[in-house]
């Protein structure tokens, strides 16, 4: 069976993904105000990028590229069905969807993505990857606290950031996105695990590090928003015990 690689196609190879992306960029500006939050506190959430029927594309290539005997799943860069060191809970983890999917590559070229990461970045925007993670309802797994930075020290100086879109109504009870806010000022921080403890983190925290993590910000999205972060933004997920998945 031949595979076809989607990433050597360097465009959008259908139009569902982009039909929100007529007329010019400026409809899909962020704010002076929305920048500026950015830079001040390291995130930016609430942001809408996909309509339902566009989130629903991708629900439906998502059933199929989680399932471990999926034909194309050997071109994951990445694919854990569960990378949970909790043997009770699940979290599905996968690096590379866009290769695979026509949904997750078309997804690269939406303007409402490309063009605020622009104005968040200041400058040009290139892709380094995606990422899934999925958790599915009463035992899902956590996403240990870490900063992004640490694992993908890919430009020097810094020069990225990371978009979270909510395939699901992403909510605390289904262990939505958490923030420390202004912890983008921090140094690098060593990689202390990213899908076991959460307190795992602080050894190698200050005392008033650890101190703002008596006030983290839950970041709830309805399906098909988004948050960005900044990559030394620490940040992490909590255990999903509730009724729905969440992805």
């Amino acid at each position: 069976m031949t595979i076809r690689d989607l990433s050597l196609q360097h465009k959008p190879l259908g139009k569902l993904l982009q039909r929100s992306d007529t007329g010019g960029a400026g409809q899909f500006q962020l704010s002076q105000e929305q920048i500026q939050f950015f830079r001040e506190h390291g995130y930016l959430s609430g942001v809408r990028i996909l309509h339902d029927d566009q989130v629903e594309i991708l629900r439906q290539e998502l059933s199929q590229l989680a399932d471990p005997l999926h034909n194309e799943n050997e071109l994951f860069y990445e694919f854990h069905s569960n990378e949970s060191s909790d043997p009770d809970t699940v979290l599905f983890h996968a690096l590379g969807a866009w290769r695979i999917a026509p949904g997750f590559h078309d997804l690269l070229w939406n303007r409402r993505f490309t063009v605020r990461a622009s104005q968040l970045l200041d400058g040009p925007v290139r892709f380094w990857h995606d990422q899934l993670f999925c958790k599915p309802a009463h035992h899902g797994g956590v996403v240990a606290w870490h900063q992004d930075y640490s694992y993908w020290t890919r430009t020097k100086p810094l020069a990225h950031l990371t978009c979270w879109i909510a395939l699901d109504d992403s909510t605390r009870e289904n262990g939505c996105l958490q923030y420390i806010a202004g912890s983008h000022r921090w140094p690098d921080l060593p990689i202390t695990g990213l899908a076991g403890d959460m307190d795992a983190i602080n050894a190698v925290l200050s005392q008033e590090q650890r101190t703002q993590f008596e006030s983290p910000v839950a970041v709830e999205l309805k399906k098909g928003e988004a948050s960005f972060h900044h990559p030394r933004l620490v940040h992490g997920s909590f255990a999903n015990h509730s009724n729905h998945n969440t992805a």
